[in-house]
């Protein structure tokens, strides 16, 4: 396999492209629906992170995000579809690491939907991430093609970077909320179990947190492992 080489972008050309591989992987009608050219370039051009992945000289993945008070907030990391697996994301999640470190920039914080089982598995068990906040319909109504119609519930997390990872000791949780395997999938084959599903793991998990659960970790079956209050 060809070395995957991580790039900062600026220029024009290559943020046309980045907009272009995120709507394409979106299922977008349009760039405007996630990010556009103008506010790629403006985010680029005010020192942001926004960076492309290549392979052969192939865009086939991007990451962008912001400074925010006291910590780096990643927007958004798309890879071409059927580049999952092949370590494209974590490439750029460890490249975003050591450029925040770079910057004087401890920690990371980003949202993802928490019906996505590799995403939860990916943040809470290979980077160490920590769930601090169930946020429900954080983004309101979203018109991409992979959200269109769902409320887009999102878990809140935070990677602190100078703090090792580590395997989570699950003994301590008393309660587990289970995600459905290919939420994408059954969103196109059966919406109404998709649905069912959003306001089931909402009912899991955002109460629960609330009144001061945690997140304990992610189960090798797919299922949020909570531990009650103190």
């Amino acid at each position: 396999m060809a070395e995957l080489e991580i790039i900062e972008l600026d220029d024009v050309a290559r943020l046309t492209d980045v907009a272009e591989l995120l709507r394409e992987v979106w299922g977008a009608d349009s760039a405007d629906q996630i990010l556009n050219l103008s506010m790629l370039r403006a985010l680029a051009h005010a020192g942001n992170y926004v960076v492309g992945a290549y392979r052969d000289g192939r865009l086939i993945g991007a990451s962008v995000a912001f400074r925010g008070d006291d910590h780096l907030h990643s927007h958004v990391t798309g890879v071409i579809p059927g580049g999952h697996g092949a370590g494209v994301g974590r490439a750029l999640k460890l490249h975003q690491r050591e450029w925040s470190l770079r910057h004087g920039i401890s920690r990371i914080r980003w949202t993802f939907d928490p019906l996505v089982r590799r995403n939860a598995y990916f943040n809470l068990r290979k980077l160490g991430a920590d769930a601090t906040d169930y946020l429900e319909d954080f983004y309101g109504a979203l018109t991409d093609g992979i959200n269109v119609g769902d409320p887009s519930d999102r878990l809140y997390v935070c990677w602190e970077l100078e703090r090792p990872a580590a395997e989570p000791d699950l003994s301590a949780a008393t309660r587990f909320v289970p995600t459905p395997a290919d939420i994408e999938g059954l969103r196109s084959a059966d919406p109404a179990a998709a649905e069912h599903w959003r306001y089931a793991v909402r009912e899991g998990l955002h109460g629960p947190m609330a009144d001061g659960w945690t997140i304990a970790g992610f189960t090798d079956d797919g299922a949020y492992a909570l531990k009650e209050p103190a």
